[in-house]
C-alpha cells in the first residue's frame, strides 16, 4: 500500500532514511546520502506538508518513500532534454529508497509506477530524475520501467558537491511521437 505521507509519519520517515544512509557501502561510488544533509529535516517536512512524499508499508512498517514534485535541480533547465516542456509539465522523482532488509521485492518498482500513475493523471509531460554514476539497481529499475538515459550533466547538491550525474526521463503519453 503506497500513501501520502503525513505530519504523524515524519519521525518514522527521518528513522527509515537513516536506515536507508546506515546500510549504505561507504565505499560504493554512488553513495551521496548523509544524515539530515540529504535528505534534509526540512525537505522531509517540507514535502510532507505540500502533499509530495509517499511512503509504502509492508507489514506496517515503512517499506519504500519518495518524494514526487515539479522541482528540479537547476540545472536541468541547461539540459538539452529531447522534448521541449514547461516547467508545470513534468515531475521529478527524489529520495526514492527502499529499506535495506527489503530490498528486491519491487517495493521500488511499486514507487516508480505510483509516480508514472500520479503524473500521467496529471496530465504531465514526461518524469526526469538524476543518479549518480554506478548505482546500477537503480539504473536497471529505470530503464526497465521505459526511462531512457539522456546523458550525463554536473550538478550541484549539499550532499555531494559538484558530480556527475545520469538524467533521465520517461515521457507520458502523447509525447513519444515528438522526439
Amino acid at each position: 500500500m503506497i500513501l501520502q505521507a503525513n505530519n504523524a509519519d515524519y519521525d518514522a520517515v527521518r528513522a527509515f532514511y537513516h536506515s536507508v544512509i546506515e546500510a549504505q557501502d561507504p565505499d560504493a561510488p554512488y553513495i551521496g546520502w548523509k544524515k539530515d544533509i540529504y535528505p534534509a529535516p526540512e525537505f522531509l517536512r517540507e514535502s510532507i506538508g505540500r502533499g509530495e512524499l509517499y511512503i509504502r508499508l509492508d507489514h506496517g512498517s515503512i517499506a519504500a518513500a519518495m518524494v514526487l514534485n515539479r522541482l528540479c535541480n537547476e540545472g536541468y533547465a541547461r539540459f538539452p532534454w529531447p522534448v521541449e516542456l514547461a516547467p508545470d509539465e513534468i515531475f521529478v522523482i527524489h529520495a526514492l529508497g527502499v529499506h535495506p532488509g527489503l530490498l528486491r521485492r519491487g517495493h521500488a518498482k511499486a514507487m516508480v509506477q505510483k509516480a508514472l500513475g500520479l503524473a500521467g493523471a496529471a496530465g504531465a509531460g514526461a518524469i526526469r530524475l538524476d543518479d549518480l554514476e554506478g548505482n546500477t539497481p537503480a539504473e536497471k529499475l529505470y530503464e526497465g520501467l521505459g526511462f531512457q538515459r539522456r546523458g550525463e550533466l554536473e550538478l550541484y547538491y549539499e550532499d555531494t558537491g559538484w558530480k556527475a550525474f545520469r538524467l533521465y526521463e520517461r515521457l507520458l503519453t502523447g509525447r513519444e511521437e515528438q522526439r
